[in-house]
């Protein structure tokens, strides 16, 4: 017999690595589990300590509803149903709302979170600087959008999507009516291109106060990296810089309505010093970042992200002032040309003394997708004195690293080698 008095936790999952290992958050904490996993998320996950797992070829919201409401008649209304990934957040809130769940993260809060427009919307209203936006709810012409913008160039995003997926800057009317024209515009918002330098922001909100927050700086853009150049960031040193970030991002994240909850926020410096906010997500940041976090100041924040939305006291906690942690990550895309056979690869870690960890596509591995942040054609983290040092270590290791592959249809035969392209 079930013992319903002990908290039920439903758990959409698609993690199979370190950062999927909820019993590990959950730090004996006593309660019921159930998972619902995709195949690939199913190794991380306690399946002898769970009351129920379920493994699941799509965790849409309309393909789980009817299997949440089944398990909420057998074991009781979960105290929270929880979702880690930018694909689940939002299936999960609308899961605890359609069950009358009590805790978790609220619906108007995640839409907060996912919309682009009603998140610019909270930033702007609490007095803080966002970019100038149009929803194109209304299918106004790409005349009338840039008339209302003030002007080209303009960036067109979709409104729920993360990574740079299917985001555009267009640089002519033109451009724009044909970038307009494929696609469905309550889906997409369009904004003002903001020059400047990309930092994003990371760490946990416990109370209403930051428990836990780094700044970091962008070596390249997401966008470029949906592009085919490597994408880095480094960890910015403690001083003025990081804490005119980190107080402009607790103050959206204030205007957001987020007291508990694990973040990942991006701001752009213009030319002349002001910030302006980018974007956030209601989740650690993906990519290196959990992982360097968890190397340099022993946070997990997954784990702190999970705790923070059941309402669990963080485990993290200083025991002293953190302190200088600098370091920094690279990652590589795929090849452009797809399916691609990797036939050669350097290592900038003997090279480049800052490089602790880096993990290389193997000779003959076949490429046959652009992968993921964390699926790409070289990994690599840095530790070192400064800011400075890492990131020059970053730049040097783009110098060094070299990556040649082949289409693999022809490899069997003569084939064709391709040419490395310069990745800096």
């Amino acid at each position: 017999m079930t013992d319903r008095s002990t908290p039920l936790y439903v758990v959409l999952n698609r993690s199979g690595d370190e950062f999927g290992e909820y019993h590990r958050f959950l730090d004996g904490h006593p309660c019921r589990t159930v998972y619902l996993t995709t195949p690939g998320g199913l190794p991380a996950l306690d399946r002898d300590g769970a009351t129920e797992v379920h493994v699941c070829d799509s965790l849409a919201h309309d393909d789980l509803l009817p299997l949440v409401r089944e398990i909420a008649d057998r074991h009781g209304t979960p105290e929270a149903v929880f979702g880690q990934s930018e694909y689940d957040i939002l299936t999960a809130a609308r899961l605890s709302a359609a069950l009358g769940v009590p805790g978790g993260y609220g619906l108007d809060l995640v839409r907060r979170f996912k919309d682009k427009p009603a998140m610019k919307s909270a930033v702007g209203a609490a007095g803080l600087r966002v970019p100038r936006f149009l929803r194109l709810d209304d299918a106004p012409s790409a005349e009338a959008v840039v008339d209302a913008l003030g002007g080209l160039p303009l960036v067109l995003k979709p409104r729920a999507a993360a990574g740079s997926q299917g985001v555009a800057v267009v640089h002519s009317v033109g451009e724009l009516r044909d970038a307009l024209a494929g696609v469905d515009p309550e889906a997409y918002e369009c904004e003002e291109y903001v020059e400047g330098d990309i930092f994003h922001v990371d760490g946990v909100r416990r109370s209403g106060r930051l428990h836990f927050v780094t700044a970091s700086q962008y070596v390249h853009t997401c966008l470029d990296y949906a592009h085919g150049r490597p994408l880095g960031s480094v960890l910015l040193d403690p001083g003025p810089e990081r804490d005119e970030l980190t107080t402009f991002a607790d103050r959206c994240l204030r205007a957001l309505g987020l007291r508990d909850g694990a973040f990942h926020l991006e701001v752009i410096r213009r030319p002349g010093g002001e910030l302006v906010f980018l974007e956030v997500g209601l989740r650690p940041g993906g990519a290196q970042v959990p992982f360097l976090h968890v190397d340099l100041y022993g946070i997990d924040l997954f784990a702190e992200a999970f705790r923070a939305a059941l309402g669990l006291p963080p485990l993290w906690q200083p025991s002293e002032p953190v302190g200088p942690r600098a370091g920094g990550w690279l990652i590589y895309p795929a090849p452009r040309e797809l399916p691609g056979r990797v036939v050669a690869r350097t290592s900038p870690g003997s090279a480049v003394p800052e490089v602790y960890h880096e993990e290389l596509p193997a000779i003959g591995q076949v490429m046959t997708g652009p992968g993921s942040y964390d699926e790409g054609c070289g990994i690599f983290r840095f530790r070192g004195r400064s800011a400075a040092a890492v990131r020059a270590a970053v730049h040097a290791a783009m110098e060094v690293y070299g990556l040649r592959t082949e289409r693999a249809e022809q490899a069997q035969g003569a084939g064709e080698a391709g040419e490395a392209e310069p990745h800096g």
